[in-house]
């Protein structure tokens, strides 16, 4: 068997940290491939180290000088390796670095060298084989991840070596410039790592036991998610739950890899397992919930809009002319609602409507701010009668006003609009419903 593990920020923050991880993966013949986080906070009030980059590199690019606050990242990292006891120096590095931060070379440049050094340290403290991913992680000139070029390059470079170190979170682009993802990016390059391996299991640790079934910031002790399939993660990352990067599935999902999310700091918890597909039920009949605050609602009202061949792709195309993404588009038979999120929307919001009644003329344009978008996710809700009638009865029983709500026709989630003021209210009442009062 082969197995992937991507050690985040937190489990990585200190050599203490680093002795965790070298613990686990050492326990386990079959971990035979490692993708590192930079450090992260070793405390509430600490900084992670790819901050502390972005802020020196800010300084660098303002012509300012930044030698101290390289040297504070410098010591950060000699901590670590002085904790380990390693016989390793990081001087060149960080002379490199230094050369390249007066270079400009960038700001992506900058913010990778926190998993490139990690990364360096991890296989020295393991023993394995370190693999710059600016070698083997490839994006082109737009910025795209070419996934199968970097498949066929990785999975030749990987299967030269029995074991091997890829720091997480770049690439880079056909010229040699480092690219990277977006923050929390690591969890894809242990996906691209996964597939290129054609790894049996992609383990995830991080300082939780995996996804929990709601937010612990609003419900108190939820329990833990123990089996939950690409889609179900999929809607429930994209409104909100961050324990994995939404995109991190991608790579496994077309190989079948299960990722299995588990507790640095509590190796003994089976975590949750994220797979493909199973027969195994939910102890309940949602898989979670999650949401997110900060959007307006665009009602657009025409009489026989339903009978009017394209009317739905004129008014999108407004919000595509002025670079805005919509999140959810109910309709009626004469009215149709467009979700988006309220901070990209508000400065290009008249010229939007504008270009609303220039391509679609419609009778009336209404729009709604301080939304939330509330997912009520499970596989479990396809074969359960009501759902939906429990979803409404709970939210009027809380005093909670629905402005919107919209089932996929796969049954596998429900998206439910509320005020941004009735968020949490709303998140109680449907745990409630469907979690407390099945105890």
């Amino acid at each position: 068997m082969k197995k992937v593990v991507k050690f985040g920020g937190s489990s990585l923050a200190s050599a203490e940290q680093f002795r965790k991880a070298g613990d686990i993966i050492r326990s386990d013949a079959e971990r035979r491939y490692v993708v590192p986080s930079a450090p992260g906070k070793r405390y509430d009030k600490d900084t992670k180290v790819t901050d502390m980059l972005y802020s020196c590199y800010a300084k660098a690019e303002a012509g300012e000088e930044f030698k101290e606050d390289l040297k504070s990242i410098k010591e950060r990292y000699e901590e670590i390796i002085g904790g380990l006891k390693l016989e390793l120096s990081l001087e060149d590095e960080f002379k490199t670095i230094e050369k390249n931060f007066r270079k400009k070379e960038g700001a992506d440049y900058a913010a990778s060298r926190g998993e490139y050094l990690n990364g360096i340290i991890m296989a020295a403290y393991l023993g394995y084989e370190f693999i710059d991913a600016a070698t083997v992680i490839f994006f082109d000139e737009q910025g795209e991840f070419e996934s199968e070029k970097t498949n066929k390059v990785l999975a030749e470079r990987l299967s030269r070596t029995e074991r091997a170190v890829v720091p997480g979170f770049y690439g880079a682009y056909e010229d040699g410039r480092v690219k990277t993802f977006s923050r929390g990016g690591s969890d894809i390059t242990g996906s691209i790592v996964s597939r290129a391996v054609k790894a049996d299991v992609y383990e995830n640790w991080t300082d939780v036991s995996g996804f929990l079934l709601a937010d612990p910031r609003i419900i108190d002790n939820p329990p833990g998610i123990e089996n939950i399939t690409y889609r179900e993660l999929r809607e429930l990352s994209y409104m909100g739950a961050t324990v994995l990067h939404e995109d991190a599935i991608f790579p496994v999902r077309r190989e079948g890899i299960p990722i299995n999310i588990r507790n640095t700091n509590c190796p003994e918890a089976r975590g949750t397992w994220i797979v493909e597909s199973t027969c195994q039920k939910s102890k309940y009949v949602i898989t979670g919930i999650a949401g997110k605050k900060g959007f307006c609602s665009v009602n657009i009202e025409k009489d026989m809009m339903n009978a009017e061949i394209g009317f739905g792709r004129k008014v999108l195309q407004a919000f595509e002319d002025y670079g805005i993404s919509f999140e959810h588009v109910p309709s009626g038979i004469d009215t149709m609602t467009v979700f988006v999120h309220q901070d990209e929307f508000m400065d290009k919001e008249q010229k939007v409507v504008s270009a609303i009644h220039r391509l679609a003329d419609p009778d009336t344009i209404d729009i709604e701010s301080d939304l939330a978008l509330i997912a009520v996710v499970g596989r479990g809700m396809k074969s359960t009668r009501g759902t939906a009638g429990r979803i409404f009865s709970a939210l009027a029983h809380a005093n909670v006003n629905v402005r919107m709500i919209d089932q996929g026709s796969s049954e596998l989630n429900i998206i439910i609009g509320v005020s941004d003021d009735d968020f949490e209210n709303a998140i109680r009442a449907i745990y409630k419903i469907f979690v407390e009062l099945q105890l």
